[in-house]
């Protein structure tokens, strides 16, 4: 059977309110479609498909014994035929509130981070799709320069192609970490860091899908840093740092959401205050960044954003515009184009595409 494609959003949302949505996703024009949406879940921000178990993970909020806030996460199966969500189960993740959730490439694990807390936790995968119970947390500590930094602040955690590591983002702490993976054994363990210049924030983070580089988006510097990676140590090394604003921008900003084109010649980051998104060409041979435009987002904090799997358009949620915005790219170039498509939504924070049969 041909796949078909669709698109997921996550957003802030009450408890009694819809938070999580479903959406056809028409490749030749960018448009979104709502075709079904989740009530129930509290902030329901970030999500990840799982295509071969046609399950979505959200990561949203509960309480434990003592009525204080933790991180928790569900699971809805999702029926492509009749364009619906159904809930599977929800189960705390970690004891603070989390941001965001990755999987790891076998679909066992669940990784979700903390910024609240300055955790990293580990959830089991059923055979069945629910979420597990939690198998591991990791707590950072310490501190770095600027009063947001007061504590460790883990935002993402992306894992590599080959699935041996997790790469970390701490924003309170101004390093990057590396994880080693454990599918089996359930478990992640600590490979290396990498630290980058004081007030920087790191908060995504993407691996190049061919050259050994991966990138990493600041928060509160308005800058993206360029690692080398070497994948048999498990190490990163800073090897380029630039601006994600134009030349003598003094506005207040804060840089969001980080991705490459399908083919890994352009790299995208938002920002959130210049509310654009930073468009650079990437060098086939060093993996080093030279910009080529600042595309408006037509909408408020651009918060998430996603490059379609076919890498003709970009979508992107901007969370005070209370819409998606769809934008066409010019493959040749990287520059973007609003398509004059959007789609209302309240506070979308985050969108990923799936395909399923």
């Amino acid at each position: 059977m041909t796949n078909r494609m669709y698109a997921f959003i996550g957003s802030y949302a009450e408890e009694n309110g819809p938070g999580l949505y479903a959406c056809s996703y028409d490749e030749q024009t960018g448009q979104l479609t709502i075709l079904d949406s989740a009530d129930g879940l509290p902030n329901p921000t970030f999500l990840v498909p799982d295509e071969e178990r046609k399950t979505i993970y959200a990561i949203t909020e509960s309480k434990d014994e003592e009525g204080r806030r933790v991180g928790a996460a569900a699971s809805y199966r999702f029926d492509p035929e009749a364009g619906t969500l159904q809930r599977l189960n929800l189960e705390a993740t970690t004891p603070a509130t989390t941001c965001h959730i990755e999987l790891d490439r076998t679909r066992r694990l669940a990784i979700t981070s903390s910024y609240h807390g300055g955790l990293l936790g580990v959830s089991r995968i059923l055979d069945d799709g629910r979420i597990g119970p939690a198998v591991q947390v990791h707590r950072h500590e310490g501190s770095s320069a600027l009063p947001v930094q007061s504590q460790a602040r883990v935002h993402s955690a992306v894992v590599d192609r080959s699935n041996r590591y997790a790469v970390v983002s701490d924003l309170g702490l101004d390093k990057v970490f590396v994880y080693a993976i454990d599918a089996a054994g359930e478990s992640l363990s600590l490979r290396s860091e990498t630290s980058v210049a004081s007030g920087s924030g790191p908060r995504h983070f993407v691996f190049h899908p061919e050259l050994p580089y991966g990138y990493g988006i600041n928060e509160l510097n308005g800058t993206i840093t360029v690692y080398a990676f070497d994948a048999d140590g498990g190490t990163l090394s800073v090897a380029q740092t630039i601006s994600t604003l134009p030349d003598g921008y003094e506005g207040d900003n804060a840089c969001a959401d980080i991705h490459l084109s399908p083919d890994g010649r352009f790299l995208y980051g938002s920002n959130r205050g210049h509310d654009s998104i930073a468009v650079y060409q990437v060098d086939a041979a060093d993996g080093s960044l030279t910009l080529v435009e600042h595309a408006p987002t037509l909408g408020g904090h651009p918060r998430n954003f996603a490059v379609s799997p076919d890498g003709r358009f970009v979508l992107v949620a901007n969370r005070d515009g209370n819409h998606i915005v769809t934008f066409a790219r010019d493959s040749g170039s990287g520059k973007l184009q609003p398509a004059g498509i959007e789609l209302e939504v309240s506070k979308p924070v985050c969108v990923r595409f799936a395909a399923f049969s």
